[in-house]
């Protein structure tokens, strides 16, 4: 069970406005009145000095710091040192000093105090931070690198295609991906139109040799492809820039492939090395950069998630209800962590091609449209790798394979929809469920994700 700070006996509460190069700090009592206030500089006697002069206050345990970023150097210390760390979300900061400081001044000491004062007054609604393992923290690390070169590399392919269009259109029809090795080789060799106008059969046929094309198409038909597209301008200076412009976006894009490579590499050695490593790498069709992504994204106390509900909200695949007099509607959760959300749901929907009863939950069958029946399937599958994560037990597809009219099916239905529509304030008297999942999923993937998106 997850840890709310009101449960601190506190002897202090301290509020930290966090900067690039230093932190503005205000330590505050129990009864609201201010006892220091200070800055430190974001370096390593900086950060000493501030654990040093908590400890002023009363014991580590007893002495909650909120924050509002989770992570960092600065985060590690305090949790080194003992201290409980409160994660505040910065838009309830912003509101609640809007509503405190109608002149609209803004500064980082006064925003460590509103912090403080949050904390004070709404640490019955706060949670404290349950720390990750060394274990996880490292595959985070190179999980969100390589999805950041990733996102590079994508820009990096959209600006070389933007450019080609404009100066050399048949290039980008010979080879189905603009950053596989053979095209980014072929793009070295023939950067312009000009230096492929001689190209033929007999020159293309070693190439692709060379470079181990695998597309089974001939060189005839990939030299067809190259010559049905506009030809580019002759101007001389306009060539000789685009060359020297296709040549800059090669080597990035070529840098950017071993990088992912490498840390493709790192992941799946790390992945290895997880206690939890097996229980991700066997759910259906995860591979090992997508099962390191969920459990990266996920973490691993296990005292985090009062359940698995709390996993699908931080995932966004719950929805939020609005209700407000005859006025009620069902929307997507905007706020919940991005990276959880697209390992979540790119594993849901991957998982509909090597589990038959994924495949047969596709709510796209119902009128949804393919992320919304994708979210459908991703808050099923939350469900289910809570249990195994719960039970440090890899999955297990037999297990799957109840008949969907037995007892036990039934049972967990009916109390999985209950659960459901209760956190959704609907009243499930004389409401009729439609069976969709083995496993506790609830019946009704409409009315849990309403309508629309």
């Amino acid at each position: 069970m997850t840890t709310v700070a009101s449960t601190i006996e506190a002897t202090a509460l301290v509020g930290t406005d966090w900067a690039a190069e230093g932190h503005a700090v205000h330590v505050m009592g129990p009864s609201g009145r201010r006892r220091d206030a200070f800055g430190i500089a974001h370096s390593r006697s900086g950060l000493e000095a501030l654990v040093k002069r908590l400890a002023r206050f009363g014991p580590a345990a007893a002495t909650p710091v909120a924050v509002e970023h989770p992570d960092g150097r600065l985060v590690d210390v305090l949790l080194e040192a003992g201290h409980p760390v409160v994660p505040v979300q910065p838009n309830a900061i912003k509101a609640w000093r809007d509503a405190e400081v109608l002149s609209g001044a803004k500064s980082d000491p006064g925003d460590a105090e509103v912090i403080a004062e949050h904390l004070r007054l709404r640490r019955h609604r706060l949670r404290v931070v349950q720390p990750c393992s060394a274990a996880t923290k490292a595959l985070r690390t190179v999980v969100r690198a390589r999805d950041d070169l990733v996102a590079q590399r994508t820009a990096a392919r959209n600006q070389l295609e933007a450019l080609l269009q404009a100066t050399w259109p048949g290039a980008i029809e010979v080879f189905a991906d603009v950053t596989s090795a053979i095209c980014l080789d072929f793009l070295e060799k023939y950067p312009t139109w000009s230096s492929a106008r001689l190209l033929g059969e007999k020159r293309m046929a070693p190439f692709l040799v060379k470079h181990g094309y695998s597309g089974r198409r001939p060189a005839s038909e990939l030299l067809a492809r190259l010559r049905r597209a506009p030809d580019s301008t002759d101007d001389l200076d306009h060539a000789e820039a685009a060359r020297d412009a296709v040549v800059g976006y090669v080597e990035v894009l070529r840098s950017l492939n071993r990088s992912i490579k490498d840390l493709d590499r790192s992941i799946a050695a790390h992945l290895g090395e997880h206690p939890d490593g097996k229980l991700f790498t066997s759910l259906p069709r995860s591979g090992h950069v997508n099962a390191a992504q969920v459990l990266a994204e996920r973490g691993d106390p296990r005292e985090a998630y009062d359940g698995p509900d709390a996993v699908a909200m931080l995932a966004g695949l719950a929805p939020v209800t609005k209700h407000s007099g005859k006025h009620h509607a069902v929307h997507f959760r905007w706020a919940c962590n991005k990276r959880f959300h697209d390992a979540m749901t790119t594993f849901a929907d991957n998982s509909r091609h090597a589990s038959p009863w994924a495949a047969k939950a596709d709510a796209r069958g119902r009128g949804c449209d393919h992320p919304h029946a994708v979210r459908v399937l991703a808050r099923a599958w939350a469900r289910v790798i809570y249990r195994c994560w719960i039970d440090a037990t890899p999955y297990d597809a037999n297990r799957m394979a109840t008949p969907p009219g037995s007892p036990l099916t039934k049972r967990h239905e009916r109390n999985a929809m209950k659960r459901s529509f209760s956190d959704l304030g609907v009243d499930t008297e004389g409401v009729t469920a439609r069976p969709l999942l083995v496993l506790g999923l609830p019946a009704l993937g409409e009315a849990l994700h309403g309508r629309g998106r």
